[in-house]
């Protein structure tokens, strides 16, 4: 059964025990480019390089590049509801709420295709 992780930190480890990390990056790789947002984690990217370089890419999306951010969002499937009920009084904070939902949603992508 899909449990959701809490956090960031919990999730890249749970995909590290189930040793489908790579898969994860893969998966990352693969929707980014779709949304025309190249980002190209080598499989060797730690999971703290990981959770750094996303949360970065997503605050520079924010602020630079509002239309391809919500394109990405879009193309990943982070539902609309949740990422409204973020506050985005600090970009910052919004960021990485919103590189977590990323994560939780290519897990979830990730996990089921490798169950089923």
């Amino acid at each position: 059964m899909f449990v959701a992780p809490i956090n960031t930190d919990q999730l890249l480890s749970e995909a590290e025990k189930e040793n489908l990390y790579s898969k994860l990056i893969e998966q990352i790789n693969k929707d980014f480019n779709f949304a025309n947002e190249p980002i190209d984690f080598p499989q060797s990217t730690s999971p703290y390089e990981l959770k750094v370089q996303l949360h970065e890419k997503i605050y520079r999306l924010i602020q630079y590049k509002f239309a391809e951010y919500l394109n990405l969002l879009y193309i990943i499937d982070v539902p609309e509801e949740t990422v409204k009920q973020l506050d985005g009084s600090d970009l910052a904070e919004l960021s990485e709420q919103v590189s977590f939902l990323i994560l939780k949603r290519e897990w979830m992508k990730v996990w089921f295709r490798n169950k089923y």
